[in-house]
């Protein structure tokens, strides 16, 4: 019987202990002195559990002293002594650690992270974890140095950047800017703050850089040194004046394309082929005269079609369905008779048509024609 209520309150016991939330921080936490530190406290929050009340108590002699309170009505820092450098979060659920600032030595103890809930019953559940606080005087790290713009360390001339050295350790931490020189010489200072700022960078703020750290203690500690350029803002603008008069071949993609070119360079030919067929036909239109053929004035005007010449007419099918030839203004400069203009359009339209893609053996019979009506020379 003694051995069955032993097991039902130890599983009584289980319920309570691991049926509510649960704190968790670390035994110790360490801090630097004249700095800030953190002391982690948080939990899982359960269902139907409510946070009335939070608390942060240090140990005094023998007794705890509440410093922080924060219940319904807000927030409350109990000891003037955290006021101004106390903080506790609020902003997570399940978070209340402590933030402290500027430490003193005498901040070292136990401190306390006390939450109390309420239960889905109606109850209140307190829960609290001792967390002990270490004071250190710690020498400064080596700093590093960044850049806020996202170009780097390499910037546009005119730009208005900055160099940010940050090192770690026990404040107050002092720092100072130098430029390296060339020749093995001394590096010159050229600032004595955190921050090196170039309002309106210049090709000659150009160089190597680095920043020193000095805390209240331990030695100096030097950054990496850092390649600071500027770029000439000039001559990206000189290069694309420039550009246009540089001689390219079209072959590189930049012009018209390569078919294009092709196309209207064979159209040009064709044209200047065709105006001197043409002009070469209508010269010897002029000078072979044929005895034995009918020749007829004409004037500018229409003409009956029965009046030109036959064998003429008999090779022009698309001649035979008319009745007048036309006879441009432009003919009469030629010769006073229409021979010389049928002989002209005989020669642009047997030229074309071979050029369509007549069959030789069709080309050829054209060409018998012409040749023996005495049309072509």
């Amino acid at each position: 019987m003694g051995l069955l209520l032993g097991l039902l309150f130890l599983g009584h016991l289980t319920v309570v202990t691991y049926g509510h939330p649960i704190l968790e921080a670390p035994e110790s936490v360490t801090g630097p002195w004249k700095g800030d530190v953190n002391i982690p406290c948080t939990y899982g929050p359960l269902q139907g559990y409510t946070q009335v009340m939070v608390k942060w108590l240090v140990q005094r002699g023998w007794d705890p002293v509440t410093i922080f309170l924060r219940d319904s009505s807000g927030d409350h820092i109990q000891l003037a002594k955290y006021r101004g450098r106390l903080q506790v979060n609020h902003e997570v659920p399940g978070d209340v650690s402590l933030q402290l600032n500027t430490l003193e030595m005498d901040d070292r103890s136990h401190y306390t992270c006390e939450v109390t809930w309420q239960t889905p019953s109606g109850n209140q559940v307190v829960r609290d974890k001792i967390i002990d606080l270490r004071i250190q005087k710690v020498s400064v790290s080596k700093p590093t140095v960044t850049t806020g713009s996202g170009y780097g360390f390499t910037v546009p001339q005119g730009m208005r950047i900055s160099l940010q050295c940050q090192a770690w350790g026990s404040p107050p931490i002092s720092y100072v800017w130098y430029k390296e020189q060339t020749n093995n010489q001394e590096p010159i200072k050229v600032a004595v703050l955190s921050t090196l700022l170039f309002k309106h960078a210049m090709v000659a703020d150009s160089g190597s850089y680095f920043c020193a750290a000095k805390g209240r203690v331990g030695s100096e500690q030097r950054s990496n040194i850092v390649k600071f350029v500027v770029k000439d803002s000039s001559k990206p603008l000189k290069t694309k004046t420039e550009a246009p008069t540089t001689m390219q071949s079209p072959l590189e993609g930049k012009g018209l394309p390569v078919f294009s070119i092709v196309l209207i360079i064979s159209l040009c030919c064709i044209v200047v082929f065709i105006m001197a067929y043409v002009m070469v036909c209508r010269k010897t239109s002029q000078q072979g005269y044929i005895p034995g053929r009918p020749e007829i004035l004409v004037k500018t005007g229409e003409w009956p079609f029965s009046q030109v010449a036959a064998p003429a007419k008999s090779h022009l099918p698309k001649l035979q369905g008319m009745t007048t030839l036309t006879i441009p203004a432009w003919a009469k400069s030629t010769r006073s008779s229409p021979r010389s203009t049928v002989t002209t359009l005989i020669c642009c339209t047997q030229f074309l048509q071979i050029m369509s893609f007549w069959q030789p053996r069709m080309r050829e019979s054209a060409k018998n024609a012409l040749l023996s009506q005495g049309l072509l020379p």
